[in-house]
């Protein structure tokens, strides 16, 4: 549980221990029960020159414990354990052989200070007469902090281990490390496979700390035990006064109790003036001991006593009046709290506050009314929590609930089923509602309602109907003349704007009040900056949206608006992964999912981007998962633009396995939702691969048909990312088409677009579809440099099988090198990138571009132990997850040949299976 190393002492005990017998030296070492002394002294066998020396192991007041007369002379170890413990006539010994150290000797003595006979004197009086040669040293063994607590649950619990276990570990035991290991032996049996804190919790009291805390207990008086019990009531470190006000003792017979509960080790001094329980487990353990009628009358006076502190603890006198069994007086604590809270912009507290009263049957009508609205403001700008939904919507339906209420809350309802739980289609039947139902009674709220209906990123209603909410709530607003509906009004503009790329867009975001000295107001516009960033990210305006971005993310953590500042670190991935920053990416997209794991529709944008990155990384498996499997919303549920995203990506894969009548019928079904939305710079990551699978399936009316609307949609819109992706969406249709030499321009002219955007993977996608074109105008035909021919019906470059050319004619050859170039180059920026897979295929689209060297030869070059280039290519597709059949569309080759390589690399690697290639590889 304690390391011995690292102590200042270790060099010390090592000279003394010298084989010529260097400088005796004795260590006392002090620490409260469970602080590891005993596994401390079985530590210090392993130390160096400790084998060599007599080892002596003293065990005090244990029979037979002692052990016998050793030599008194040469290296010898003494290791002591729980010297308080130990009869006088074990302290006698003891101080007799201390006296009389001598060159060699190293002793170490373990003792609690809470349970020596003389405060501060292990061995008592008299004390030893150290001789002159003798280094006498003290050690305290301290608490666990943070990090070594985290170090002992990950080595009990392993990938079980989280960030919240480690820190209700460390809440719940005080660092003692006894307790730690108590409790990870029990959250260890338990099945799940993530532990949680709720884990911790349900561990209980260790048994171990209850029989220590309860037999200090039982040795006091009874009459001084109510100081005990008080401690374990308030349950945290208290000073003397309330200690003795919750007791009920009274001042003169409340102090000479807490100083017998001190000096009896039953309570101890966590800091100057402040005492409790090391452990703050030990309170449990001694609550649950306390008759009930008694314990009533503590928490009573413990509320009480708590009301007089500044600022009042509210929560905990909360806690308390409920204990108590004053539930007037706990709902008023309860209100006050959760108003405090969500002031300081704690929602989240407040959240656990109010749902814990709501649901509770106790609660009047009136009250419900009145604690209702606070839970659902809350609720609005926190995280999501599947209780306050359930909480809210048996409130509305009560008939006893003012109409004013019921549409306030409503409002909230809407907003929390749209926002953090993805339930659309609910929420905006809520927000319309409500809207009707506040419009004469709180205009201001309709004004709200009608806001959010507004804001055009959930999936199911047109643009045009968003507008129209906008002008009803622009012109309710302008009726209520309440600044915070204004401010809400002027988001609901703004974000409309951006994420249609109007030329008004950033005039409007510019005036978003963001220095008003309204905290509602400032909240509001944190969330249209954060609003505004996400929509410049799918325009493809990425300086802009990094600076809308720290603003935004600056002023929702100042204004306590934790649901808006999660949207905006899932914008930031989505911009870290068009930008290129892709190194550690997928590690942080994994971390934002698991702590976003019960809102999928604030983790979506992870995940999306967890899945391109596998996607370009060629474990296609693992990309489907992140994209469509257990966890990931289905595109139909997804904000329209990150659907369309995700779809393109969908449909990539459905080609890159050369499945093109999937590939076509999910790109209709994608493309109908973006027709559906209406706002076409939506559009950018899908158009590509959409026109690319229903042109391939053989439907050219309908490719050319997207191309065209796509043009109409984004004309005179600001959206530098949708005109670079109709160029692409334009080179593919010709490329399709058989016009290589129009193509090529197409994708050179996007190419250029995205250089200018620093969008480097899709500038490397587009460069390489620009080389392969002209590569097919200058040497049409099928074959290449491994004479095997691609498979059939093969999509473009962007997915396996490019089109296949012999060697260039003799009048072309700089030509052919100049984009035999370009095309390594592409090699350089995806494998730069991570982009492994697509290496790999632009790679073997080189290959067929190389003809066989003159004089080279016969045969392949030997390998016999080493991987060859090409094995090595193939074992990592293998190990990503591929099939042959996929790496061999990928690769230009059968699959036949795929399979000789995979077990060639198998075999030289000596990996144990294909996903154990990626180990060797």
């Amino acid at each position: 549980m304690t390391a011995a190393h690292g102590f200042g002492w270790e060099p010390v005990l090592r000279r003394a221990l010298a084989a010529d017998g260097g400088e005796p030296v004795l260590v006392w070492v002090e620490g409260t029960a469970g602080a590891g002394k005993s596994h401390l002294l079985r530590e210090l066998g392993a130390l160096p020159g400790a084998a060599a020396a007599t080892r002596l192991e003293w065990r005090c007041g244990v029979p037979g414990g002692q052990p016998q007369e050793g030599p008194r002379e040469g290296p010898v170890l003494l290791l002591v354990d729980d010297v308080h413990r130990a009869d006088e006539d074990e302290r006698e010994r003891l101080r007799r052989v201390l006296e009389a150290s001598w060159p060699g000797l190293a002793a170490v003595v373990t003792y609690r200070p809470e349970e020596l006979r003389t405060p501060g004197l292990p061995l008592g009086t008299p004390t030893p007469r150290y001789p002159s040669g003798l280094t006498v040293l003290r050690n305290r063994l301290t608490a666990w902090d943070e990090e070594r607590v985290r170090r002992a649950a990950t080595e009990t619990l392993g990938d079980r281990c989280t960030a919240e276990v480690v820190g209700r570990l460390l809440e719940r035991s005080g660092g003692v490390p006894q307790v730690v290991v108590d409790l990870l032996a029990v959250v260890r049996g338990r099945p799940a496979e993530e532990c949680t804190a709720g884990d911790v919790d349900a561990a209980g009291v260790p048994v171990r700390l209850a029989e220590l805390v309860l037999g200090r207990m039982s040795a006091l008086p009874a009459a001084d035990r109510p100081i005990i019990w008080a401690a374990a009531v308030l349950g945290e470190p208290a000073g003397r006064d309330e200690l003795i006000g919750v007791s009920g003792l009274g001042p003169a017979r409340g102090g000479s109790a807490l100083l017998a509960a001190l000096t009896g080790a039953a309570l101890a001094e966590l800091d100057e003036g402040s005492y409790g329980f090391p452990a703050p487990l030990a309170a449990s353990a001694v609550h649950g001991a306390v008759p009930g009628p008694l314990r009533q009358e503590l928490h009573e006076r413990a509320a009480d006593v708590l009301t007089r502190r500044q600022p009042v603890p509210w929560t905990a006198v909360a806690r308390h009046r409920r204990a108590a069994g004053q539930v007037r007086g706990w709902l008023r604590a309860v209100e006050r709290a959760a108003r405090a809270a969500a002031e300081a912009g704690r929602h989240q507290h407040a959240i656990g506050l109010l749902e814990q009263a709501l649901a509770s049957s106790l609660v009047p009508p009136q009250t419900r009314a009145r604690l209702a609205p606070l839970l659902a403001r809350s609720a609005v700008v926190a995280l999501r929590s599947d209780q306050t939904v359930e909480v809210l919507t048996q409130i509305v339906r009560d008939p006893t609930l003012p109409a004013t209420v019921r549409g306030e809350l409503r409002l909230d309802l809407g907003l929390m089923l749209c926002n953090q739980v993805g339930r659309f289609a609910a929420g905006w039947q809520e927000l319309e509602t409500a809207a009707a139902e506040l419009r004469d009674v709180r205009p201001d709220l309709a004004a709200r309602a009608m806001s959010a209906l507004a804001m055009p990123y959930w999936p199911g209603s047109a643009i045009d109907v968003h507008r129209k909410w906008l002008r009803k709530a622009l012109a309710a607003t302008a009726a209520s003349g309440d600044e915070a509906t204004l401010a809400t009004a002027a988001v609901a503009r703004a974000s409309l704007a951006m994420s249609c790329g109007d030329r008004e867009a950033w005039e409007l975001v510019a005036a978003l009040p963001t220095g008003s000295p309204d905290p509602v107001c400032r909240r509001h516009a944190a969330r249209g900056l954060c609003n505004a960033a996400d929509a410049a990210v799918w325009l493809g305006c990425y300086q802009r949206a990094e600076a809308l971005l720290t603003e935004g993310l600056d002023l929702s953590a100042a204004s306590g608006a934790p649901y808006t500042e999660h949207t905006a670190l899932g914008t930031r991935l989505l911009l870290e992964w068009w930008t290129g920053r892709w190194a550690g990416l997928a590690e942080r997209c994994e971390r934002f999912v698991a702590t976003t794991a019960d809102m999928p529709f604030i983790a979506s944008d992870a995940r999306v981007v967890r899945g391109l990155l596998a996607f370009a990384e060629g474990d296609w498996g693992a990309a489907l998962s992140w994209l469509s499997g257990q966890g990931a919303i289905t595109p139909e549920n997804m904000p329209t633009a990150l659907a369309a995203t995700a779809s393109g990506a969908l449909v990539r894969l459905a080609l890159a396995r050369q499945d093109p009548a999937g590939a076509a019928e999910q790109a209709r079904r994608a493309w109908s939702g973006v027709v559906g939305k209406g706002v076409w710079v939506w559009a950018a990551e899908l158009a590509p691969w959409a026109v690319e699978a229903t042109a391939r399936a053989g439907d050219l009316p309908a490719a050319r048909a997207m191309v065209r609307d796509f043009a109409q949609g984004v004309e005179e819109r600001e959206a530098p990312a949708a005109r670079a992706s109709l160029s692409w969406s334009r080179a593919v249709l010709a490329e399709v088409e058989g016009e290589q030499q129009q193509a090529a321009d197409l994708y050179a002219q996007a190419e250029a677009a995205y250089g200018t955007l620093r969008r480097p993977y899709a500038r490397a996608l587009t460069a390489e579809g620009a080389a392969r074109c002209l590569l097919a105008v200058r040497s049409p035909g099928p074959g290449g440099a491994d004479g095997e021919a691609a498979p059939p019906g093969t999509p473009s470059g962007r997915s396996p099988g490019a089109p296949e050319a012999e060697g260039p004619g003799d009048g072309a050859a700089d030509a052919t090198a100049q984009l035999v170039a370009a095309l390594d180059s592409c090699t350089q920026q995806f494998g730069d990138l991570g982009a492994t897979w697509d290496a790999a295929r632009v790679r073997a689209l080189l290959r067929t571009q190389q003809p066989a060297r003159k004089g080279r030869p016969p045969g392949r070059p030997s390998h016999a132990d080493e991987l060859s280039p090409r094995e090595s290519e193939v074992a990592q597709l293998a190990a990503s997850g591929l099939t042959n059949r996929e790496i061999a569309a990928t690769l230009h080759l059968s699959s036949r040949t795929v399979e000789q390589h995979v077990a060639r690399a198998m075999r030289k690697t000596g990996a144990f299976s294909r996903h154990d290639l990626a180990r060797h590889t």
